[in-house]
């Protein structure tokens, strides 16, 4: 059965840095495009960083450019999220998730789901 399990999440100050990880397992994530959402209390589900199989094509939300960045270990079947310069704004719940057909930015495509990790930023 295939399976993603974040990890990473925590507690950090206005300013700090996390590094969360996405550990897939059950199935190879070959030819998948790997992505990082979030989801404050209140809000819904968006995207935040992703990054295909092969050429590596990166995209991110505006509202964490130039401070996340995606990366994977394809041997290691695991994605990674720097998460530098983390606001208040940053705090939810941040899944991993995998879509088939390496699309990378649309989001209705991306079908497995990790559990979920907390990130909570305090000011």
């Amino acid at each position: 059965q295939a399976q993603l399990v974040e990890s990473g999440g925590g507690l950090v100050q206005t300013g700090g840095s996390l590094r969360l990880s996405c550990a897939a397992s059950g199935r190879t994530f070959r030819g998948f495009a790997m992505g990082w959402f979030r989801q404050a209390q209140g809000k819904e589900r968006e995207f935040v960083a992703g990054i295909s199989w092969g050429s590596g094509r990166l995209h991110y939300a505006d509202s964490v450019k130039g401070r996340f960045t995606i990366s994977r270990d394809n041997a290691e079947n695991t994605v990674y999220l720097q998460m530098n310069s983390l606001k208040p704004e940053d705090t939810a719940l941040y899944y991993c998730a995998a879509d088939k057909t390496n699309t990378v930015d649309k989001v209705l495509r991306y079908d497995y789901w990790g559990q979920g990790t907390q990130v909570t930023v305090s000011s």
